[in-house]
């Protein structure tokens, strides 16, 4: 799914699913006992609605219960359902609850572990013989588990980077990609044409409103420690974000403005549509997934188009080749009553090789296991390649799980927005004020 970090999925699911907390406390000793090879249909939810994602979908789920022919997979796609509805289902329970759920992001693992509202998936792991690092890449691994509970597991990956217009770039005399920040910034100035009070193309869009340019895509490239050992928000102390506010509210202020930029944004076709900016060549520089290039061909993109990671700070240029990951996850509902046959279905999207490489192969996502990430039968354009450096680049990061799931993830970037719209007149003790409401909105979590 393009975009499967987006925070908005997220927020619709959890309310959905956060009614199953107060009857729910992890799984159940009839739960695990219950017979794998028992005539069974499971309940799976989950929120791909393009055409070729669905066909996808149906396509694993079709190779599974063929590998599993006593397990029958009831498909409900929940993106385009409301929360009252989804809620309405969730407390009526029984056969028309779900029994596994796909989340399009990683920023509620925390709270769907705290309050264990999925099931703890370590016990299935062992029982299956499963090391669970040597299956999955580091980084994946922490953003699926909340204080040793391992209650989702990766799904496809998401890795972030730069899709540019290698034509606008040729035009602009640019011989390759900027690493630095300040070459980024260079390369965004001769890339940008004005037209009047607004632009014929403009170089990047910095604003954090910008489709995938969010503060935490940034921060990742600055290497962000957002918690302190003790658990406290670090924002504050970590130099990394103020320097990343500051180098971005820079960029936004040198390609004209908040106000210019946001009103040349408000002409911008549908992030998931032909009608994308980067496709019809308003914008030459693209902060976004490894999805980005693809879609931009299907679109009718007629530049050729390049990809790279994004730059990083200047005195930070030998950890090039870094970038935000997220991803896909998926568990199985504390409350189901058939959690060894649903568990024979995530074990299988998940880990099978041959599973994930097909479905990444179909919607243009990186591979969740280190094995599928070298799989041969993995199609890999020179576009692609760009992303899958990037999810196995070892100072790749994502944003940790919190008890209060993608919450301080919001109030961060409600503060970038206030910031880049120099709504901030002294930065160092917006952050502080920052980290206190952070804290305090994690202590009401847990």
């Amino acid at each position: 799914m393009p975009g499967i970090g987006r925070l908005t999925p997220a927020a619709t699911l959890l309310a959905a699913l956060s009614v199953l907390v107060t009857a729910c406390t992890g799984q159940s000793g009839a739960e695990a006992a219950a017979d794998p090879k028992a005539d069974v249909t499971l309940n799976f939810w989950h929120g791909w609605a393009a055409p070729s994602e669905v066909k996808a979908i149906e396509e694993n789920i079709a190779r599974f219960e063929k590998a599993h022919p006593n397990i029958k997979v009831k498909v409900k796609v929940t993106g385009n359902m409301t929360d009252a509805k989804i809620n309405q289902a969730l407390r009526a329970g029984g056969e028309k609850a779900p029994d596994v759920v796909s989340s399009f992001t990683t920023d509620s693992v925390g709270k769907f572990c705290n309050s264990r509202v999925f099931a703890d998936l370590n016990p299935f792991l062992q029982k299956s013989g499963i090391d669970k690092t040597k299956v999955f890449p580091k980084t994946l691994l922490e953003y699926t588990q909340f204080n040793g509970n391992q209650c989702t597991l990766p799904l496809l990956n998401d890795a972030y980077g730069l899709v540019y217009n290698k034509d606008a770039f040729k035009a602009a005399g640019i011989t390759e990609p900027p690493k630095t920040w300040s070459q980024f910034a260079e390369a965004a100035r001769k890339l940008t044409k004005t037209s009047g009070d607004s632009y014929e193309q403009l170089g990047v869009m910095p604003t954090f409103h910008g489709y995938e340019t969010t503060p935490m895509r940034l921060a990742a490239q600055w290497s962000p420690a957002y918690f302190t050992a003790d658990g406290k928000s670090n924002l504050a102390k970590d130099p990394a974000f103020a320097k990343m506010l500051t180098a971005q509210k820079d960029l936004v202020a040198e390609l004209g403005g908040y106000q210019k930029l946001e009103k040349f944004r408000s002409t911008f076709g549908d992030e998931w549509s032909t009608d994308h900016p980067f496709h019809k060549g308003l914008v030459a520089m693209q902060i976004d997934g490894e999805w980005r290039a693809a879609m931009a061909k299907e679109g009718g993109a007629s530049f050729e188009i390049g990809t790279a990671p994004l730059p990083v700070p200047d005195d930070q240029v030998e950890d090039y080749g870094k970038g935000y990951l997220s991803g896909t996850i998926m568990g199985i509902a504390a409350g189901s009553k058939k959690q060894n046959a649903a568990w024979e279905l995530v074990k299988y999207m998940t880990t099978d090789t041959a599973a994930v490489v097909a479905f990444a192969n179909s919607i243009h996502n990186v591979p969740s296991t280190l094995e599928a990430l070298e799989s041969p039968d993995l199609q890999v354009s020179p576009e692609f390649k760009t992303f899958l450096d990037i999810a196995r680049h070892p100072k790749s990061n994502t944003t940790p799980a919190q008890a209060d799931g993608g919450t301080y993830q919001l109030t961060f970037q409600d503060f970038a927005y206030a910031v880049e719209k120099g709504g901030v007149s002294d930065l160092p003790a917006g952050l502080a004020r920052l980290d206190q409401q952070i804290d305090t909105d994690i202590a009401k979590a847990k």
